[in-house]
């Protein structure tokens, strides 16, 4: 039988709602799983036990009294270590706030917990979120579940892993280059990035920009949905905030597929992909196509993505971390002063033409839908790698520029703005979580949502696509 921890987060929410089950129980079932493999893996950094226990009673009398119940309700959410949590640590994976405990919630985290979810902890990170292999020097390094000498990827990585292993059913997670998505991909398990605004946020240095987004992860589409619909909102600090899509609050349908016409890349006509990772691809691909109405290859045109993603990114990093760099460089993890270096080096019209060519991407992006309905790619461009490399030097012979570049398949799309999902599909030749993107039109989070849901569903009796389970009894020894 089941752990409770084990059930779908909208199963779980169902069973509370019926009172079958208590959030008491719930929420001691997660500690269990947290104390049986964290210790392994180092998903989860900061606890609020004692708090937690305490709502997670007040949830069960709320429960029993017939009070009206959020749609998180007594479920237990892991919180990426980016977003402040009242009364709880927050470091952003850096020496710098190593003992910062905030005095009230960022503004997702307060609707989370308006929506009756109930914060467990904070879920690791590297510093700052820059990087895709979340270690840093407050916590250390986060294990993969399926290897835990291998990298959960970044920078929501404790958050991937924690939810691989059912330490909780829900948790937060953020994106600019891949951050939520690679995780996703690395640990087997679902990521949703979605549009700009969609989960607004008051705490970007630079709120005119669209390519860093909050956004849900979760260990299917359903969960991740339900999660998304207690993250929106409307909050004016954010200027791409906008009226809620309603169709975000409602429980997602299966889509009729047949009707549909997909396209699908290897690596969105730019970015490097380890030619084992294409191979997977292009036997998911065989296997996927068939429930479509219309399925073919196809590149998008993303013209300079590299150049353009590193200088927008730096600008972005100037913003947040110059005077850090300036004044304590020596705290300061590799990423964040790499980037920083870098991106003092453009001048005002590299930055230009970063932008007009971003424009021009983002509008031949939307051509394309013209042609296809949803673009369908891989989520990595590697199999997981040590925890102990900072990132991925060469792939396929060929040396990588910068530490990003690895992830072209995913920073190629934040560009576009468009909203996607990763869902696993099964192993790599390495027996290591495969996942596939699913990008949809501009401001499609829905069909996106319901396209994944209905793969998703579809594959789920397939023991080669479905979602592949980490052996928790080797992580607990």
């Amino acid at each position: 039988m089941s752990e409770l921890c084990e059930l779908d987060a909208v199963e779980l929410r169902r069973l509370i709602g019926l009172k079958k089950i208590s959030p008491v129980e719930l929420l001691e079932s997660c500690l269990a799983r947290i104390e049986a493999v964290n210790p392994t893996l180092n998903a989860v950094v900061a606890t609020c036990v004692e708090r937690a226990r305490e709502e997670a009673q007040t949830a069960e009398d709320e429960v029993m009294q017939g009070d009206e119940l959020g749609p998180l309700h007594g479920l237990p959410i892991g919180i990426k270590d980016l977003n402040a949590t009242e009364g709880l640590r927050t470091t952003f994976g850096s020496l710098l706030y190593e003992n910062n405990v905030p005095e009230q919630d960022e503004r997702v985290v307060e609707t989370i917990r308006d929506a009756g979810g109930i914060v467990l902890g904070k879920t690791n990170t590297p510093e700052f979120g820059a990087g895709a292999n979340t270690r840093n020097r407050v916590y250390g390094a986060t294990g993969n579940p399926f290897d835990p000498t291998l990298t959960c990827a970044g920078s929501s990585g404790g958050s991937a892993a924690a939810l691989a292993t059912d330490m909780m059913p829900l948790a937060s997670g953020s994106d600019f280059g891949g951050s939520l998505r690679t995780p996703a991909g690395f640990c087997g398990v679902v990521g949703f990035r979605p549009s700009p605004g969609t989960v607004p946020s008051e705490t970007k240095p630079i709120g005119l920009t669209p390519v860093s987004v909050q956004g849900p992860m979760g260990r299917n589409v359903a969960d991740t949905a339900l999660l998304l619909s207690a993250m929106i909102d409307e909050d004016p600090r954010d200027p791409f905030s906008r009226p809620m899509d309603p169709g975000l609050l409602m429980a997602l349908e299966t889509v009729d597929m047949s009707s549909m016409r997909l396209g699908y890349s290897e690596d969105l006509g730019c970015a490097p992909v380890d030619n084992a990772i294409r191979a997977v691809f292009r036997d998911r691909m065989a296997k996927l196509s068939p429930l479509f109405g219309l399925a073919e290859p196809c590149d998008p045109d993303l013209g300079p993505a590299h150049e353009v993603f590193e200088i927008i990114r730096g600008v972005n990093f100037i913003a947040a971390h110059k005077d850090r760099v300036a004044n304590h460089r020596d705290k300061l993890g590799p990423n964040v002063v790499d980037n920083v270096d870098r991106a003092l080096q453009y001048s005002a019209a590299d930055v230009a033409w970063a932008n007009v060519e971003q424009t021009k991407l983002y509008r031949r992006f939307l051509d394309l839908f013209d042609h296809i309905d949803v673009l369908v790619c891989p989520a990595c461009s590697v199999s997981p790698f040590p925890h102990e490399e900072w990132s991925v030097s060469e792939i396929n012979g060929e040396k990588m520029d910068t530490y990003m570049r690895w992830l072209a398949i995913s920073y190629g799309i934040t560009l576009t703005t468009h909203p996607v999902a990763v869902i696993p599909c099964g192993v790599d030749a390495k027996g290591l979580p495969f996942g596939i993107q699913i990008v949809g039109p501009v401001m499609g989070d829905r069909l996106v949502l319901e396209v994944a849901h209905s793969i998703e569903r579809a594959v789920a009796g397939d023991k080669e696509l479905a979602r592949p389970l980490p052996d928790l009894t080797k992580l607990g020894s």
